[in-house]
This record gives C-alpha cells, sequence and structure tokens, in this order.
C-alpha cells in the first residue's frame, strides 16, 4: 500500500469498518458529514458509554487499558480502541484488541476489519507482533476471538487503501443496493438507494448497449 499524501487528513478507524459495510456510507458520514440515530446506533452508543471513561487496571496479571489512543503513520489512521489487554509473556506484554458491539456477529466482515485495523496501528505503536482479537457482542454476552491471518488483513489494507481513495476524490460512490445492508443502515432515508441506483443503472445499460452495437 503506498503512503498516504502529507496533505490528507487521518482516516478515523470507525470509517474502516463503515467502508466494509458499505463504501458510499462511509462517503455520506466522512465527507458530507451526514448521520441519523436508529435503534441499532442508539443500542451501540450505550453499549460504549463504559469503554468511553476510560482507565487501566489489571486483572490476573493482564494489563487492561479502556479507551486507548491508537494510530498508524503507515496507514493514516487515528481512532480509540474500545479495550486493549497487554497480555504478559517472555518477549514482553502482547496487546489484544476488544471492541464492543450490539447485537451478534455478523455475516459481513465489517466488525472484523475495524479490529484488525487497531492491530495494526497496535504493531506500529508497539513494535510488537498482534496475532489475535476480540469482538464482545452484547447479545451473546461473550467474546468471538477472531485470528489476524493474512486474508484478513489483506482485506483490511485494501479496504483502507478504497476508502482513503474516497476521501482523498471528495466524491461520494453511486449507491449500489444491498437489501439487507440497505434495511439495517441508519442512513436509508438520506441515501435512498432506490432512487439514486436506478439513473446510475440505466446510464451502464446504455453504456453496455452502445458498446454492443459498436463494429
Amino acid at each position: 500500500m503506498l503512503p498516504p499524501p502529507a496533505e490528507m487528513d487521518p482516516i478515523p478507524l470507525s470509517a474502516v469498518q463503515h467502508a466494509v459495510y458499505c463504501l458510499r456510507q462511509a462517503a455520506l458520514i466522512h465527507l458530507e458529514r451526514l448521520w441519523a440515530e436508529n435503534r441499532f446506533t442508539a443500542e451501540g452508543d450505550v453499549l460504549h458509554a463504559v469503554a468511553d471513561k476510560g482507565g487501566s487496571r489489571r486483572a490476573r496479571g493482564v494489563r487492561r487499558v479502556l479507551s486507548l489512543p491508537l494510530a498508524s503513520a503507515r496507514l493514516n489512521l487515528v481512532g480509540i480502541a474500545d479495550l486493549v489487554e497487554f497480555v504478559p509473556g517472555d518477549g514482553g506484554e502482547t496487546p489484544f484488541p476488544v471492541e464492543y458491539k450490539r447485537g451478534k456477529p455478523k455475516l459481513h466482515r465489517a466488525d472484523e476489519v475495524q479490529l484488525c485495523a487497531q492491530a495494526l496501528c497496535l504493531e506500529e505503536m508497539t513494535g510488537q507482533t498482534v496475532p489475535q482479537g476480540a469482538l464482545f457482542y452484547a447479545q451473546t454476552r461473550r467474546r468471538t476471538v477472531v485470528p489476524f491471518d493474512a486474508p484478513l488483513r489483506a482485506l483490511t489494507e485494501v479496504t483502507v487503501a478504497d476508502l482513503a481513495k474516497v476521501l482523498a476524490s471528495g466524491q461520494t460512490p453511486p449507491p449500489t443496493q444491498h437489501k439487507t445492508r440497505c434495511r439495517a443502515c441508519s442512513l436509508l432515508d438520506l441515501c435512498r438507494p432506490d432512487v439514486f441506483a436506478r439513473p446510475v443503472q440505466q446510464w451502464r445499460d446504455r453504456m453496455l448497449s452502445k458498446a454492443l452495437e459498436a463494429p
């Protein structure tokens, strides 16, 4: 991945999760500054309230830090980890990021990519390899361990690169309708994929017809 332009603002870690879910959603939030609350975002705010208080303590020899600021100069990322546990070992403390989420594990990988982006920041900040982390879901009341394997790391890097291009361009991508994700999106009424996707599809159809008619 190429280094970001020096003049580009840092990318929020939360935007990486939005970009995996939908690049248009990420642009609407982080370029056009649009936001709308729904039941899902409200539940997420309540869940993060405890972590946002910050602080550090030890439990069974593990140092636990709430609301830890994170940054990566290489990826041009900044943000705050809900919780990072520093597990002692022979080579020093190994960071173990934990992200709190409402609901339950999802079919898409947005949460995993956001957590992996936190791990990449921690590796750059501490010089320690971060092999895994965890997602804590409020509905199941348990952690889901996420290994930061090569495919997930690659997906995270590609997502950050794609998001950086969108933010640098200043242009919001056109909508791509995804029924399940669109229904759950708090920006559905502002995005209007059913309205804006139609002209884009019509334009694509016209261009395809012209190409097929060409000698």
